[in-house]
């Protein structure tokens, strides 16, 4: 049985859309603050490893623990501290490439942790699309103050690598490591 250590219900419906069976299962809470020194990459697996260790797991259950972040040169943009940070980071993003990481933890017999890269293009907004938008209330409760599912869609001109990474789970890269952990000995 798989175990989603995430009350994100955009991970849930992209396991459920795929097929995977799983129940979720909230960790205890980690600390998210960066670590002096740490990368994007490196920060985002420690992140997803600390959520799957801080998660019950039952014997023959795999824990999978994820966490994403949108990354504009090297900065990690998490989710907004309120509309006024929302507005600045859309500001940021506009008319240019930034990437989402994403590490994921599947903790079972043994442990793998890896990170998917999707780098990510924003058209040029103007004040009024980033207002309008901030209003709508989508940006609140998303890394990088916004959801490429959602409203936020109309302003990527186009990605290059995993969509589903950005919306918040690399679905084939966790398929095929559970697929590994469920057939070894």
């Amino acid at each position: 049985m798989l175990v989603l250590a995430s009350r994100s219900p955009r991970r849930s419906e992209i396991l459920r859309t795929a097929g995977i069976p799983f129940t979720v299962r909230l960790p205890e809470p980690v600390d998210e603050d960066p670590r002096e020194g740490e990368g994007p990459r490196e920060y985002v697996m420690r992140l997803a490893r600390e959520k799957a260790e801080a998660t019950l797991r039952r014997p023959g259950e795999i824990v999978l623990g994820a966490d994403t972040a949108v990354v504009v040169d090297e900065h990690i943009l998490g989710k907004p501290e309120d509309e006024s940070d929302a507005r600045r980071m859309l500001d940021l993003l506009s008319a240019r490439r930034h990437e989402v990481v994403t590490g994921v933890c599947l903790l079972g017999r043994s442990e793998i942790v890896d990170v998917a890269v999707t780098s990510v293009w924003f058209a040029s907004l103007t004040a009024a699309e980033i207002e309008a938008y901030v209003a709508s209330g989508e940006p609140a409760d998303k890394a990088g103050a916004y959801a490429i599912q959602g409203l936020g869609s109309r302003f990527i001109e186009r990605i290059e690598g995993c969509y589903f990474n950005v919306v918040g789970l690399p679905v084939a890269l966790v398929y095929r490591h559970w697929k590994r952990l469920l057939n070894s000995p």
